[in-house]
């Protein structure tokens, strides 16, 4: 049986695809191994401290969870995801299908990472509804 928000995503990719947006997933679980690889990457390229603004430590990581997915809409660069018509659509509606964009602009200070509009989180649809309409971080929700 898949899990909820494999079911989720997929009805929200498809629903997309049918009002003429594109939006897929290109990261989605990783395992410890790999999240590893990839904190280790960007300590070597950029430096701890840009490695800790954009990447989990292994082990820490909601991608390791299998909740959380990264997105590219139709010009195929997550980098560049947030301008496109498919961020804007996926901004408005992903909560609908349970999901939240997970780092938002100007809320760093909050998450403790940098924005990232392609990165989202399955939080189920009650939650998802309650964080966009409230214009909260899961952070936030989590301590009401």
């Amino acid at each position: 049986r898949e899990r909820k928000e494999t079911e989720n995503f997929e009805k929200l990719s498809s629903d997309a695809s049918s009002l003429g947006y594109k939006i897929i997933a290109v990261s989605a679980y990783r395992d410890y191994d790999y999240q590893n690889e990839l904190f280790n990457y960007y300590t070597k390229e950029k430096g701890l401290e840009y490695a800790l603004n954009c990447s989990a430590k292994p082990g820490f990581s909601e991608h390791q969870t299998g909740l959380a997915i990264d997105v590219e809409g139709r010009n195929n660069d997550y980098d560049n995801f947030e301008d496109t018509a498919d961020f804007k659509w996926m901004r408005e509606n992903a909560h609908k299908y349970g999901f939240i964009l997970r780092y938002p602009k100007n809320k760093e200070n909050i998450t403790g990472f940098k924005y990232e509009p392609w990165h989202y989180r399955y939080v189920g649809v009650e939650v998802a509804t309650y964080i966009y309409e409230n214009n909260i971080t899961f952070e936030e929700y989590k301590k009401k």
